[in-house]
């Protein structure tokens, strides 16, 4: 065989090769031209946001304004207006006599404690309304007072009357009105029963205190 004839051979067969292959895998030219390109797996940079931008975002509820203290208007009835002393307590009050009740309490003061001072007064008043709550006396001012063998100045259940212009009957009636108007608190606010300091009638009962020349229990 020639070379020319050879070489012809060589050339017909390497291109019947190439087509054979190009027939055969049509996929790879497919898979080629479709092939995805390669995701970067190094993360991108994430936004930050700014303070105002985080601030638009939040509904910051403001806290609701608290209610204003309802103002309870007081007013002033006169029976417990507060005062500097006792004495100023007494002073204020008017003279009148308002009902029987008060002028029995009155009476008791008077003929109890006229000689003593404000306080020791205020005691002997509070022993007389403590004994209308009590429950083992009279539930009355004047019931108390007339109750029998308790004050030794009533005779016969009657109560006399004092002389309505004596300054020591102004001042009992005053101070009546400031115990009865619970205006001033008695150093011996619990007391039912009292005595004169020059006597001993030997009580078995529990002091609660003295106040000028009484001593006084409960």
């Amino acid at each position: 065989m020639t070379f020319s004839a050879r070489a012809a051979i060589v050339a017909a067969v390497t291109l019947a090769f190439a087509a054979g292959i190009g027939a055969t895998a049509p996929g790879v030219a497919r898979q080629a031209e479709t092939a995805q390109p390669v995701s970067n797996n190094t993360p991108e940079p994430q936004q930050v946001p700014t303070m105002a931008e985080a601030l638009a975002d939040l509904e910051i509820d403001a806290p609701a304004a608290p209610a204003k203290a309802e103002l309870q208007t007081l007013v002033d009835d006169g029976d417990d207006a507060d005062y500097a002393s006792l004495a100023a307590a007494v002073a204020a009050q008017p003279l009148a006599i308002d009902d029987d009740e008060l002028n029995c309490l009155a009476i008791g003061i008077y003929y109890e404690s006229k000689g003593e001072p404000l306080e020791g007064q205020l005691a002997v008043a509070e022993v007389i309304l403590n004994r209308t709550e009590s429950g083992r006396f009279p539930s009355s001012v004047c019931g108390v007072l007339k109750q029998r063998g308790q004050f030794s100045f009533v005779r016969g259940g009657q109560l006399p009357q004092p002389p309505e212009g004596a300054r020591a009957w102004k001042t009992a009636l005053a101070v009546a009105k400031v115990a009865r108007g619970d205006m001033w608190d008695s150093k011996v606010s619990s007391a039912l029963y009292f005595h004169a300091r020059h006597v001993s009638p030997g009580w078995r009962r529990a002091r609660v205190g003295s106040v000028g020349n009484h001593i006084f229990y409960r």
